[in-house]
């Protein structure tokens, strides 16, 4: 899959938007909207982990156990909602979701998966060797006490996303404008993004 020569021309806003909200701890926070197998939407807010390299494709860890990755690969489209408190801009960005767990067969994308791994935290980390999400808490659970190697790889539970965007809107509620981007691919592979202003 090629990438275009030039940046996504959302992605300088946003980039833009990150700047001037990094005082704030919860700019990096976004709603990341599935729907499931049942037709129904969920909802949860999840953390920006950045740009893949030289791509526009948003990067999120998550734990390969929770309801979002089967969601997912029932269907790989999902929906971003990010909103910035101090500029008052809103982007929903819309695109194809790859989940690299640790059963991915490409060599490339498991190195892509342990890069992240190491990028985190030791106390993110530790997170994944908590008992699975979603089940019934038992009480001898709370007390344990997990350790991990600093330098050991990802541990199963582990997963990378990467949403690939294929739509954004963008909206700035203090300037009262609108915009409407819309990726297509041409015939030799790269992401052409254009562009259109829309009502609020």
């Amino acid at each position: 899959m090629g990438t275009s020569a030039t940046a996504a021309p959302w992605k300088h806003l946003l980039l833009n938007s990150l700047n001037s909200n990094s005082h704030l701890k919860h700019s990096i926070y976004l709603q990341l909207a599935t729907v499931g197998s049942n037709g129904r939407p969920s909802n949860r807010t999840v953390v920006f982990r950045g740009f893949e390299d030289n791509s526009d494709r948003i990067q999120i860890y998550t734990d390969s156990r929770t309801r979002k990755i089967e969601d997912i690969k029932h269907c790989p489209f999902a929906e971003i909602c990010w909103y910035f408190t101090d500029s008052w801009e809103q982007y929903r960005i819309n695109g194809r979701v790859d989940v690299i767990d640790a059963s991915n067969p490409d060599p490339d994308k498991l190195q892509q998966r342990q890069t992240a791994w190491f990028a985190s935290s030791l106390k993110s980390r530790l997170q994944y060797l908590g008992p699975s999400p979603g089940l019934p808490s038992l009480d001898d659970q709370s007390s344990q006490e997990n350790s991990l190697d600093p330098s050991a790889g990802p541990t199963d539970a582990f997963c990378l996303l990467v949403l690939d965007p294929e739509q954004v809107d963008f909206l700035n509620l203090k300037s009262n404008r609108r915009i409407a981007f819309a990726s297509r691919c041409s015939i030799n592979g790269e992401k052409l993004w254009t562009s259109v202003e829309i009502n609020p």
